[in-house]
């Protein structure tokens, strides 16, 4: 019965078990031919020792397989971070106290920690006490460490986690960008600083009010290069924060306008990803040139022979240089060419196999 190497754990635990229940087949046909040999046989007989030997061997195998099973789900639970599988009792009730209260704090990869303490016999209470002196937790919570070092009292978790929440739902009411100050550690800063979220407020009051009052030409040429009041407020809230936020969205826009000037749609999230990806405006333009070129006729060719064709799949071959689509493209013009011996077909329906050919 020995073991095979499979390639994961739950794959050993399939093993074993199929060795427990060959076992288990084996002692039942040993017990049956030991009841058989006693009947007609003297109880301490050769044979009937072999099958009483025979039994408590494959008996102490089974164990064995079991605790490799055990041994084996234990690993899995600890792979999953499932350690409230591996305690019982107060032990897991303490465990499950600590680890939730800690994963609302976003601290989720502390658990490994706190089954150890609580394997140790730490109390709930002492351990939340323990974890307050990770590396995790500082992070966490490094506006504290901040108010430590200007001498101002440190929040506790409930008080940092209500201000953070604040400060959110002050800038998610003011319909600042997403990624602008909407992640805990943005507010590092503001809470080591005892920047109150009521003064929070006065600053976004003030740089909406600035973008309200800005040059009306001003507003709508930032307007027209994708810029938008809320991207401009958030520059007056924070240039150097916004920036970023700026650039992508005037980016965005350059490859989107590129999109519209040739009577093709608009797409921001796709634009959006073409911008993030370094496509210059020069780029989009040439690019957004060859689409409407070869559009047409491709949809055209593809109605033809069964293959769906859109603005997306021109977009991919010529932008990203998507294998699926160039290949497809080529499948295309060479069906094309094949039923009706060069370009005499797509002549015949307008299209010039030429201009689409060219286009990559």
């Amino acid at each position: 019965m020995a073991a095979t190497r499979p390639s994961s754990l739950e794959g050993w635990i399939n093993t074993y078990q199929r060795y427990v229940t060959t076992g288990n087949r084996n002692i039942a046909k040993f017990k049956t031919s030991l009841a058989a040999e006693q009947k007609k046989r003297n109880p301490n007989s050769e044979r009937v020792k072999y099958f009483q030997s025979q039994i408590s061997n494959v008996t102490k195998e089974i164990g064995r397989y079991k605790d490799e099973i055990a041994s084996t789900q234990n690993k899995i639970y600890v792979r999953n971070g499932q350690y409230d599988k591996l305690l019982s009792g107060s032990e897991r009730d303490a465990y499950s106290a600590v680890s939730a209260l800690f994963k609302s704090y976003g601290l989720d990869s502390l658990a490994p920690k706190i089954y150890d303490y609580v394997k140790n016999g730490y109390s709930g209470d002492t351990i939340s006490v323990l974890l307050q002196d990770t590396k995790e937790y500082k992070a966490r919570f490094s506006g504290n460490e901040a108010r430590k070092k200007a001498g101002l009292p440190v929040l506790t978790p409930g008080e940092y986690l209500a201000t953070e929440a604040s400060y959110q739902q002050i800038m998610r009411q003011a319909g600042l960008p997403s990624g602008f100050y909407d992640q805990s550690s943005d507010f590092t800063q503001w809470i080591g600083k005892n920047v109150s979220p009521s003064e929070i407020q006065n600053r976004v009051d003030l740089a909406s009010q600035a973008t309200t009052l800005a040059n009306p030409n001003y507003r709508k040429a930032l307007n027209q290069m994708g810029i938008a009041d809320n991207d401009l407020t958030a520059y007056f809230l924070d240039p150097n924060k916004a920036m970023p936020h700026l650039q992508k969205s005037a980016a965005t826009a350059a490859v989107g306008a590129a999109a519209l000037g040739q009577g093709l749609t608009f797409d921001k999230a796709y634009a959006e990803q073409l911008a993030l990806e370094g496509v210059s405006a020069d780029q989009a333009r040439q690019g957004y040139s060859n689409v409407a070129q070869e559009l047409d006729t491709m949809k055209a060719l593809g109605s033809i022979y069964g293959q769906q064709w859109d603005q997306r799949t021109s977009e991919q071959g010529v932008f990203e240089g998507n294998a699926a689509a160039l290949q497809k493209k080529q499948k295309l013009v060479s069906q094309e060419r094949g039923a009706f011996s060069g370009a005499a077909g797509a002549a015949s329906r307008g299209g010039g196999l030429s201009q689409v050919g060219g286009a990559k």
